[in-house]
């Protein structure tokens, strides 16, 4: 089982992202093959500083490694660091088919009324994801339900490039729906996810938060003046309350039903204080070895090159493979 996984670094990440991939990545990376990059040129699809991705390089692997990735389990890299993923999207680009891409929704979301003024690479990025996930022969790919249609995707692409040209050269990927892991919602409206791109700071715990804003954004985050019931139907039209109890139900590895089963009965004002404490504990240790490896770029940066050498050599073979099937290679 090889799975490949990838995350924008878009800067400072938060509770939504930790307990929402990275923290199954963490228990994944002993049980099989894990390549996990840093999708850097996903993210120049729109207008970004230059300065400010490499740093939000630099952070993002910091922020990876303090949650638990481990570079000797897990092959961790960005992008840029191996020209094989521009050069097999390029491959891909000329299997893809227009069609296919108009189907692709993320494209009409990302790209709102300014369809005609987006970037060719915020178009075509599914197919760059193709080149991410096929060039390393992934087995499975965790993706959240919004994601699935990715996978269709890729799975179309390698199918057509495969037929086309006599080879069976590109495993067909297996989406791992339920291997993402919570899903968290805003602490400020609980029917939005957990972003950072949402105006309000009160709305997301951050990574780099220390103990006494945790808990100040816990006491502030909404709810409702019901107690919690005893099951999680109940919680169907009282979304904030779902999503603490989600939360804390993720943070101690256990079903949102048992924390109720614990915690029934209480108002928030009991149950806001033992999640502020349980984050806070949970989130310590995370906090310090962030801030360690931030005060080291150059540590990080070996970190990142050693990962590449080795994303490098394992998908040599596949491209290798993809330029001799269209004939651009000799050899058989």
């Amino acid at each position: 089982m090889r799975v490949v996984s990838g995350i924008q670094p878009t800067g400072n990440l938060h509770l939504g992202n930790y307990l929402g991939a990275i923290k199954r990545w963490v228990t994944m990376q002993d049980e099989c093959d894990c390549f996990i990059f840093l999708a850097d040129l996903h993210a120049i699809t729109v207008h970004i500083d230059p300065a400010e991705l490499a740093a939000n390089v630099r952070e993002m692997a910091a922020a990876l490694i303090a949650c638990g990735i481990d570079p000797e389990k897990a092959v961790l890299f960005n992008h840029a660091r191996v020209p094989a993923h521009p050069e097999m999207a390029w491959l891909l680009n000329c299997t893809a088919r227009i069609g296919w891409l108009n189907r692709m929704t993320q494209f009409k979301e990302k790209s709102g009324k300014n369809r005609e003024g987006a970037s060719v690479g915020l178009y075509a990025y599914p197919v760059l994801q193709a080149a991410d996930v096929l060039l390393y022969q992934a087995t499975h790919v965790p993706v959240g339900e919004d994601q699935k249609q990715h996978i269709e995707l890729i799975r179309d692409i390698a199918t057509k490039f495969n037929t086309d040209y006599g080879v069976e050269l590109f495993t067909l990927p297996e989406p791992l729906i339920g291997a993402t892991g919570a899903r968290i919602m805003s602490l400020r409206d609980g029917n939005a996810k957990m972003s950072k791109s949402d105006a309000s700071d009160m709305s997301r715990i951050n990574l780099t938060d220390d103990g006494d804003t945790i808990a100040q954004k816990v006491r502030k985050a909404k709810t409702d003046p019901e107690p919690l019931p005893e099951t999680m139907d109940e919680l169907a039209e009282r979304p904030e309350a779902r999503n603490l109890v989600t939360i804390y139900a993720a943070l101690t590895g256990r079903e949102p039903a048992d924390v109720l089963g614990e915690h029934a009965g209480k108002g928030f004002g009991a149950f806001k204080p033992a999640l502020a404490e349980l984050l806070v504990e949970t989130l310590r240790p995370i906090k310090a070895r962030l801030d360690e490896l931030g005060a080291d770029p150059a540590e990080l940066d070996r970190i990142l090159s050693a990962g590449a050498g080795k994303a490098a050599a394992a998908a040599q073979p596949t491209l290798d493979g993809a330029y001799r099937a269209l004939g651009l290679r000799g050899g058989a």
